[in-house]
């Protein structure tokens, strides 16, 4: 599954700060966001950037919020 950004359409491995903290944690991109990044949704590999998230409001929920 192809995982991205919903918003901007970005790959894991073209944002910097994704690819910086893989490596700080010697993983690839992928399972990074896959395992770290809060708005990763599994079922649709869409997630939020930071700047996206930030763009759209900062989204949250009791549960927690997943991009669509």
């Amino acid at each position: 599954m192809q995982q991205q950004c919903f918003v901007c359409g970005k790959k894991p491995e073209d944002l910097e700060d994704y690819a910086e903290c893989a490596a700080d944690a010697e993983m690839t991109v992928e399972n990074y966001v896959a395992e770290e990044e809060g708005t990763y949704n599994p079922e649709t590999g869409n997630f939020a950037c930071t700047p996206c998230y930030i763009k759209i409001g900062m989204p949250s929920s009791p549960t927690g919020w997943i991009a669509p």
